[in-house]
């Protein structure tokens, strides 16, 4: 009947640097999963955008056939009439089938919108309660014209890598304190006895402390290696977060010039669309003016 007791003296930091490279892996797993639940829910809102837009380009493909219908109706009353030929007739035959076809694919991509941001949202198919939303009632998120580099460091993907960094330099505080001594201090106290009846008998007591020391004599050439591979992590580590750092750089300054040039095309498409309505304008009081054709 023993009870043993021990305690391990960090003089040379081993414990402390594990301790650090255990907290390093667990805030860059929080983090790496923080960047998955940013990047799923980008997923989704760019799907359920996607199934937006394909849903308005459907409507105005709807709006286009009906457009041909009624000029191909027009041009063969001209050809009844004798006012024109079987050319025409085929021409707007062509553009028919081809507002036809143009909408079979737009329908058939809101089927796949549909079915990715059903697997996004782990279902297997989407719920009949969601609706497609209206395009127009989105509204855009302002960017700036700079944007700090600190904002850059709030991005989970370079979090995780820079705890990545600590862990590594950890590791290597593990590994550099494994060339130097090993010092326990180990302690036991109880009874020992050959039988039941004399375990409590004064001189089945017994007791010791001491210490442990471990030297790392022949192990040279195997902690040398060690060290030199958690070097070279910590090397690796560097470098992906460098990398890291700059491709977060590079998609934020891409996604900051693709909302400025969207909003400057938005701009010359709004200029495109009041013309446009203006020359519809005109058309019809020259229609009515009997100065055109219908």
């Amino acid at each position: 009947l023993q009870l043993n007791g021990g305690w391990e003296l960090d003089f040379f930091g081993k414990h402390d640097g594990g301790l650090n490279a255990a907290i390093g892996q667990l805030h860059a797993a929080e983090a790496e999963a923080d960047a998955a639940r940013v990047l799923l829910a980008t997923n989704v809102v760019r799907a359920y955008v996607k199934w937006a837009l394909q849903v308005d380009q459907y409507a105005v493909a709807e709006r286009a056939l009906k457009q041909r219908q009624e000029m191909l109706k027009l041009v063969q009353d001209r050809v009844r009439v004798g006012l024109d030929n079987q050319l025409e007739v085929r021409q707007n035959e062509t553009g028919r089938a081809d507002s036809r076809t143009q909408m079979s694919a737009l329908q058939q991509q809101q089927d796949a919108a549909r079915n990715a941001l059903a697997a996004l949202l782990g279902q297997p198919r989407l719920p009949d309660d969601i609706q497609p939303p209206s395009l127009a009632r989105l509204t855009t998120l302002a960017v700036p014209e700079q944007m700090d580099a600190n904002w850059l460091g709030r991005r989970a993907d370079i979090v995780a890598a820079r705890w990545r960094v600590e862990a590594a330099r950890g590791e290597v505080q593990v590994a550099k304190s494994q060339f130097y001594p090993n010092i326990n201090l180990a302690a036991f106290i109880g009874f020992q006895s050959l039988g039941l009846s004399n375990l409590t008998k004064g001189s089945s007591f017994q007791w010791g402390v001491g210490p442990a020391i471990r030297l790392p004599i022949f192990e040279a050439g195997r902690l040398r290696a060690n060290l030199s591979g958690k070097t070279a992590d910590v090397d690796a580590a560097i470098e992906t977060y460098n990398a890291t750092v700059i491709d977060a750089m590079r998609e934020a300054a891409d996604q900051s010039q693709a909302v400025h040039a969207v909003d400057r095309q938005r701009a010359e498409q709004a200029l495109a669309l009041r013309a446009a309505e203006g020359a519809y304008d005109i058309a019809q009081r020259r229609y009515k003016g009997g100065l055109g054709t219908y």
